[in-house]
């Protein structure tokens, strides 16, 4: 049992990245919990870092706050600095360093980073909670992510980094069969996570842009 000193919380949630040929889809459900207690069914997990880079977060939402607030920092004195956007390889490296400068201490939080990369190809960069991070052609993190996974592992195999020559680490999918495919694992990891529900909030990140949509899903 926790100690009146532990200052960690889990707020659950779920997000989901898929990367494609030219694309990136990041979604994330809306729910914001504690327990067998909702806080607010409207709440956005999902944070545009820069023009082609997404972060989707779970876990304790104040660490995720102050980590977004570092991250826009560091990025703002970057833009200064080349006088560029960051790219999302370097966004990704930037977040990993940021995570394990605080190892001792770690932000509470499981992120998944979305977005194209200098060749407009769709990159996902997952990560673990002090900043080991590795770019994939899907991912998932928070309460729903050991639902959602081993279907994505089913329908979207990556080749093994360990093959060479080297393979990307990139989706078959098209960018509307990943978006419908993002809509059908929150829908039955809804039915099975009492910490994902409410609306479904889906980003896609490619050539013309970045476009939201949002769907609803279970509200028990």
């Amino acid at each position: 049992m926790a100690g009146r000193n532990w200052m960690y919380e889990n707020n659950g949630g779920t997000c989901v990245a898929i990367a494609g040929l030219d694309y990136c889809v990041v979604a994330a459900d809306t729910r914001l919990s504690v327990g067998y207690s909702i806080y607010t069914r409207d709440y956005s997990k999902i944070c545009q870092l820069a023009d082609k880079s997404v972060l989707a977060s779970s876990g304790f939402q104040g660490d995720i706050k102050a980590l977004q607030k570092n991250l826009a920092a560091k990025h703002l004195i970057y833009q200064h600095q080349h006088n560029k956007q960051m790219s999302c390889p370097a966004m990704g490296q930037l977040l990993s360093n940021t995570l394990y400068f605080k190892r001792f201490f770690p932000y509470y939080a499981f992120n998944v980073l979305g977005g194209l990369d200098n060749e407009g190809k769709g990159c996902v960069f997952t990560y673990d909670a002090v900043g080991s991070y590795e770019r994939v052609g899907y991912s998932a993190q928070g309460s729903g992510s050991t639902l959602i996974m081993p279907v994505l592992d089913n329908q979207l195999k990556s080749p093994s980094p360990l093959l060479l020559p080297a393979k990307d680490a990139i989706t078959p999918l098209s960018e509307s069969e990943a978006v419908d495919m993002v809509k059908d694992v929150f829908a039955s990891a809804t039915e099975r996570d009492i910490y994902t529900g409410d609306n479904l909030e889906i980003v896609v990140i490619n050539a013309a842009g970045i476009h939201r949509e949002f769907i609803e899903l279970r509200r028990d």
